[in-house]
């Protein structure tokens, strides 16, 4: 399922979303805990650290030795807001985008046999993808979240973590995700999901699945 590429300039405002909405989320993290959280190379969050440094967005605090953590500004405050308006805005295409991908995705897995499915991330693509499997013969099996909170619901199912995805029963996992995509994917890979079995719906970057 083929997504338009974005511009080179809407990747950075993507990946400068995510870095400042984790850092608005922790009082402190490096750049290792970045890359290990959105699941992005070391050496493009170092990147895209000096560029929000120079602009003001995040400032840096050192921690002996030779270790350095950021923290959001008051602009870097006022910076993610301005990039989640006009993520918004673009929910209505993004909207469009899924439900086709998601139509065709669950069409596929029907005709190819399966019935169980799990959703991999609790977002707002997530949702689209609930209402796009009423459409459908699909069973799902259970939702399944890096972060979750006690009891915490999604349309009456209790959101499990990661870890707990071994017990239950699916043919296969879609990654229900928009901003941490990457991370659910690699950390379902590292707990030994056949990649094989793991569908992501909506790409902004790389324009299919990986």
């Amino acid at each position: 399922m083929n997504v338009n590429k974005p511009s080179p300039q809407g990747t950075e405002s993507f990946r400068s979303l995510q870095i400042l909405d984790e850092l608005s989320k922790n009082d402190s993290l490096t750049q290792r805990d970045l890359s290990s959280h959105l699941g992005i190379a070391l050496g493009l969050v170092n990147s895209y650290i000096k560029n929000l440094v120079k602009k003001g967005f995040i400032t840096v605090k050192a921690i002996p030795p030779k270790r350095y953590t950021y923290y959001l500004t008051p602009k870097g405050f006022s910076e993610k807001t301005r990039l989640t308006y006009h993520m918004l805005n673009d929910y209505t295409r993004v909207y469009r985008e899924a439900r086709k991908n998601l139509q065709q995705l669950f069409h596929d897995l029907q005709l190819s046999g399966m019935k169980k499915i799990v959703f991999a991330g609790a977002d707002e693509i997530a949702e689209i993808a609930y209402i796009s499997l009423q459409e459908t013969s699909l069973e799902l099996s259970g939702v399944v979240n890096d972060e979750t909170h006690a009891e915490q619901k999604f349309f009456g199912i209790v959101i499990q973590p990661l870890q707990i995805i071994h017990d239950l029963t699916y043919d296969c996992v879609v990654v229900t995700s928009y901003l941490h995509r990457e991370k659910i994917y690699q950390k379902l890979t590292a707990l030994g999901i056949d990649k094989e079995k793991i569908r992501i719906i909506l790409s902004l970057e790389e324009g299919g699945t990986p």
